[in-house]
Formats: C-alpha cells, structure tokens, sequence
C-alpha cells in the first residue's frame, strides 16, 4: 500500500501518492532548468504548472481520489518534455553561441536521464517468470526499463564474449535479485498500483495462456540464445568443477603440510613443498590462505544446500542483504588467497632454484654443469669452447642400439639460443683422413668439423625431418659389400642377421652417420666436435636439440709429395 500526500499546485489542494509526487517533482524542476535563462520562463513554468493544476481537477471530477503515476505519465504526455516545450529557438541560439555547448550536452545527459526515469518510475526491479529463459534476468531488466528483452539478451551475449564478463554479471544478477513471485511483486516489477482488481489480473492471468502472435525471426533468435546460454553455462559448471576439485585438493595439501613436522620428509610437508622458510618468517600467509581456500569452497556449497531446501519448501529463500553479503565474503576470500598463493608460489620457487643450483654446481672448464656433463666430458677430453644458453652437455637415451645409458654429447635451448662449440683433439700420423659420426638435430644451423693444418672442414648436422630415406636398405647394402664404413661404428657388427639390422634401424630415431672426407692432417693433428656457433659456421642455428657421438678417424690415404 502506498502512501498518499496533500500538495498545494496553484491554489488547489490535491492527493498525490508519493511515486507520482517524486515524478511531477521532477518535472516541474526540469521545466524551470530548461526555462530558467529565458526571458519570461518563470512565467511559462508558472502558465504550464497551472494547466497541471487544471487536469488534475479535471481528474479528480471524473472520481480519482488520488493522483497515481500513470496520471502524471499521462499529463506529462499531453503537456510535453521540457525540451519539446522548449523548441528550436533555444537550440538555435546554443548552436550559435559556442560558449552554451556544455549547456547543450547537459540538457540531451539531462534528457537522457528523464526519458530513463520516466521507464522505471514507481517500479521495482525483479527476475520475471513470466518470460525468462534462464533465471529471468534479462527480461526483468527489460520489463524495468520498459524496453524489448532480445535488446538485453543479445547485449549479454556480446559481453560473453568478451572473455565471459556477461555471463558473470548475469550469474551474480541472478544470484542477487530477487524472483517476482506473488501478485504483489508483479505489480511492483511492471509500477502498477496494488489494488484489488489489478491484483485480481494478475491471478488470473497466471491461470490463463497468452498465445502471441508467433514471429519466425524472434523465434529463431529465441532459440539460438537459448543453445549459446546453455552452451556457456555447460561450460561455467565443468570450470567450477575442475576448480572446485583444484581448490579442495590444494587446501588439503596445505592443511596437512600445516600438520606435519616441518622438517619431514614426506610428501606434502612443508619442506617438501619448499614453504618451510615461509612459515618460519611469516606462517600468517599459509594459514589465511588456507582460511581463504576453505571460504572459497564453503560458501558455494552453502549456497546450493539453501537453494535445494528452499525449493523444497524447508527453508525461506536467502534476502537480497544475505545474497550480498555472502558474495562480498567469497570475493573477499578470493581476494585474499590470490595475494598469499603468490607469495607462496615466489617462496616455492626460490626454493627449488637454490636446490637445482646445488645439483648443478659442479663446474667444467668455468661452466656449471651437473655432475654427469661433468664426468663426461672430462673422460671423453672434451674442450667446451663455448657454451651460451645449453641447458645441458649431455644426454642420455635414445642411443641408435637402444641402450638407454649410453651418454653423448648433447644441447638444448627451446628458443634455438644455445651457442655451444665442444671439440677434442687426437695426434694420428701424417696423412690423409676420413671422419665417421652419428649425429641428430632438430633444425637447421648445427654442425661436426674437424680441423686439420689450419683447416677446416665442416659438415651440417640434417634435420630431424630431413633423415635419409631407406636406411635399412643402407645399412643392408653396407653388410653385403662388407664395407666397414658403418661396421667401424660401436653401435653395429658386420657379424649380424637381417633382423639385427632391422631393428638397428628402427633404433636410429633420427640419427644418421655423416661423413667428412680428405682431411689433410699434415701437422699428425686432427681436432673435431660440433658446433652452432655462427662465427664458425656462418649460418644462425635454428634447432633446438642437436647430437653427435661415435667420432671415428680412419687413415684413407698418404700425404701428396
């Protein structure tokens, strides 16, 4: 029930209901804004106030007892918006005059503004059941401001668009407003007056089906919303799913690393997890955010168990206060455990970084490396020349026989930065020489050499995609020329069946045996390796991973005389 006042308009005294005074308020005061520089405009307010004056009475001779909203709506429509009344002088002279252009916007903000005011005056917002397609939402938007709902609907899909800000805004929307539900409340959403015949429509509009005219094109879009919100909303459950799973598992981890001895070694402690130092210097972090995780996951289920109870009817269904008040809660925990997982996650890996530095501290030359680099190359004589950007030296695996321990010489950078030269030297007798080795690389750019007599031979290691065709038809015509070309290879016997040979081949991963020809060794001197080093090479590497192991030098002929 509202409440009806007694105004004073031009002699006369009227009742007025609250709703319909704020509205006739405002319009008197946007007339004496529009009038008020104008010569003579208190008089036009006053001449127009009077014609109010005169259809109020009019009213109330034909039996209202109170002036409503929609009499108001109604007189401000026969009378005019003020900047109808105002007309084309006013904006002529602002047109003329640059210094009245702020006045201008103004006036249109302030046209804006009334035109809004006058679609939600004396209504409430709520979700509409009666057209919804989800949670009524949008259509209780529309209802509110008195506009189409497709407008709405399709704005939401725009912003959902727009990495998922629609669909948030319409799921804390529909978590926040409120369903109209009884007559009351329908009255209230649409500014209707609640009385006992409107409140008799509502009933029985309720038990009656409005069959609309049906629109092929508004159907179409209907439905094409109502896959797109299905579609999002399918996919906002399995998010909340995987996160929620993640979030549980999290503060489990951290509950019973809080639990265990700091100094334990089993999993989940907090030695383990490299938070020890944390908690020493500042434990507050990990408990909040393990208060921090347990809200975040608390007040969703909360939430569901009191949406299944009150559609069960054992429960009232939350206020619109206590809505808010758990979201500002949630959004508060979130925001609270996003701060502390960082400064979590800093502490965890600064951590490990020192425990990685450790396993990797042996040094080769004034290079860090980790133990097994180290031990290789120093048996093997390897000389690291340079050494920019390898994550390692060496590697193990995936060796042509298929045994998984063997190590060779091996880098890797992911963004094809490493710049390594390794290189070792053998004293052989004067003379003319091949060289034999397997190799491997990712891309183009990596390369074997020897150097011989200031000279230098070098070969480029294939791509991995460029590997020769038919090795197994290679490795097979080796065996029945009995060259030893391949046989002087650790990895292969001239003492092996078809099948050994097959599988040799399958083994190869990659890998393929280059060959460098005539080196003159007049000096009883040969040094090789592999390199990426473009000062040598004269090309950019552009491989991320490059191999080579089984250098074999073999005496193929004397030097000239």
């Amino acid at each position: 029930m509202k409440k009806n006042i007694t105004i004073n308009l031009c002699g006369r005294l009227f009742q007025i209901d609250e709703d319909a005074y704020d509205m006739l308020q405002h319009y008197i005061d946007s007339l004496r804004h529009s009038f008020g520089k104008q010569e003579g405009g208190d008089e036009i307010v006053d001449d127009i106030e009077a014609r109010i004056a005169e259809l109020f009475d009019e009213l109330r001779q034909q039996g209202a007892e109170a002036i409503t909203i929609d009499h108001v709506k109604d007189v401000i429509t026969r009378i005019g918006k003020p900047e109808e009344l105002a007309g084309g002088e006013e904006q002529a002279d602002e047109a003329e005059a640059t210094g009245h252009r702020y006045d201008s916007a103004r006036s249109a903000a302030q046209g804006i503004y009334d035109n809004v005011r006058a679609r939600t005056a004396g209504k409430k917002l709520f979700r509409n059941p009666k057209d919804k397609m989800l949670a009524g939402v949008l259509s209780g938007f529309a209802t509110y401001t008195d506009t189409d709902p497709v407008i709405w609907r399709l704005l939401t899909v725009l912003f959902t668009a727009c990495y998922g800000i629609g669909l948030i805004v319409y799921i804390i929307l529909a978590i926040v407003l409120p369903e109209a539900k009884t007559p009351e409340e329908m009255l209230l959403m649409e500014g209707k007056e609640v009385t006992p015949q409107n409140l008799a429509d509502v009933v029985v509009e309720k038990d009656e089906t409005v069959r609309q005219r049906p629109n092929l094109l508004r159907t179409l879009f209907s439905v094409l919303l109502k896959i797109l919100f299905g579609f999002f909303v399918a996919m906002a459950m399995v998010v909340c799913l995987f996160l929620s799973i993640g979030v549980l598992f999290v503060l489990v981890v951290i509950v019973c690393a809080l639990a265990l001895p700091i100094t334990s070694n089993m999993p989940f402690s907090l030695d383990t997890l490299g938070l020890a130092e944390l908690y020493q210097a500042n434990p507050v972090v990990l408990i909040l955010f393990a208060f921090a995780l347990f809200t975040l996951l608390l007040i969703p289920i909360y939430a569901i168990i009191h949406m299944v109870l009150s559609l069960t009817g054992k429960t009232q269904p939350m206020g619109i206060g206590q809505r808010i008040a758990w979201i500002i809660l949630w959004i508060v925990a979130l925001c609270c455990a996003v701060p502390c997982g960082i400064i979590m996650n800093q502490y965890s890996e600064q951590y490990f970084d020192r425990k990685y530095d450790h396993h990797v501290s042996y040094r080769y030359q004034g290079v860090k490396m980790s133990e097994e680099d180290r031990d290789f190359l120093r048996k093997g004589g390897w000389n690291l020349r340079t050494a920019v950007n390898c994550d390692h030296y060496t590697w193990s695996g995936r060796y042509p026989s298929g045994d998984e321990e063997v190590r060779y010489l091996d880098t890797y950078n992911e963004n094809c930065e490493a710049i390594l030269q390794v290189e070792r030297s053998e004293s052989v007798e004067p003379g003319i020489y091949r060289m034999d080795c397997l190799v491997r690389a990712e891309g183009p750019g990596a390369y074997v050499y020897a150097m011989a007599a200031d000279s230098t031979y070098l070969m480029e290691i294939p791509a991995y995609e460029d590997k020769p065709a038919g090795l197994y038809d290679l490795l097979q015509q080796e065996l029945e020329y009995g060259r030893d070309k391949a046989g002087s290879l650790k990895y292969l016997s001239l003492q092996v069946d078809s099948a050994a040979v097959r599988h040799h081949a399958e083994c190869l991963d990659g890998w393929s045996v280059v060959t460098i020809d005539n080196i003159v060794a007049a000096d009883g001197t040969i040094a090789y390796g592999m390199t990426s080093d473009m000062t040598i090479t004269g090309q950019q590497c552009r491989s991320k991973w490059f191999s080579a192991t089984d250098f074999t030098l073999t005496r193929i002929g004397d030097l000239p005389k």
